[in-house]
């Protein structure tokens, strides 16, 4: 583990279109029920699931928001903080699907680059398909990103996804917490070297010819300070 007896929570957004399917992707997940009833999301919605990936114990926070613009407002605050993200247009919808562009510039104008999944929802409806494979695959391709279809209905590829972010956020993880490891070593062996260059240094060589180092005062910054209390008089 990244450090012993520690919880590791990552905060994921569900984005995408209204009735694309992220609140049923969110219930399957969490609590493993599918229901066809449609329901718009207010704003945002949150639910949690603790996973455990490559012996790495895993708190995933997911947050639904509304795919309709005049809940924009609202969302955008809820972008914030956030670590992953799950990119979803339907199968069914051509619209949500060129979206897809818009959605992800707005979460990356709040958190920047972040691991990402695209989602193709609703692969069980073939027969009303308006998104071709190509144009999915060309999508994902140029996005550079990992692409799933999936069924929430059949649960197919669902806990795929989240499994994926999981693993790449913990892998960008390791990563910086290793960056900055290697600044700090890096940092503390440069403890003690001065600056030979400077005025307040003289340089000198010893007998043995090795260089001598002689430090001088600043004499601006050892500058006795006045006397706050020189000018008060006792009434």
């Amino acid at each position: 583990m990244l450090e012993e007896d520690m919880e590791v929570a990552i905060k994921v957004v569900v984005v995408g279109n209204g009735a694309v399917g992220k609140s049923s992707m969110i219930q399957r997940y969490c609590k493993g029920i599918f229901t066809k009833d449609y329901k718009k999301t207010i704003g945002v919605d949150f639910l949690e699931r603790q996973i455990f990936v490559n012996d790495e114990e895993v708190r995933l926070m997911l947050w639904d928001t509304a795919g309709q613009e005049e809940f924009d407002a609202i969302t955008k605050a809820y972008y914030r903080g956030a670590q992953a993200c799950v990119l979803v247009f339907s199968t069914t919808d051509r619209e949500s699907f060129q979206a897809i562009d818009s959605w992800r510039e707005k979460v990356e104008a709040e958190v920047g680059d972040i691991p990402t999944v695209l989602v193709q929802n609703k692969i069980d409806l073939l027969e009303e398909t308006l998104i071709k494979n190509e144009e999915a695959e060309s999508l994902a391709k140029r996005l550079k990103l990992r692409f799933y279809r999936a069924s929430v209905k059949e649960d197919l590829n669902v806990n795929e996804v989240f499994k994926y972010l999981a693993e790449k956020y913990l892998q960008r993880l390791k990563q910086q917490t290793a960056e900055e490891t290697e600044v700090v070593h890096t940092t503390s062996n440069k403890i003690g070297v001065f600056n030979t260059t400077s005025s307040n240094v003289c340089n000198q060589s010893s007998s043995n010819g090795r260089e001598v180092i002689t430090l001088r005062p600043n004499k601006q910054r050892t500058k006795k300070s006045k006397n706050p209390f020189g000018s008060c008089s006792l009434l």
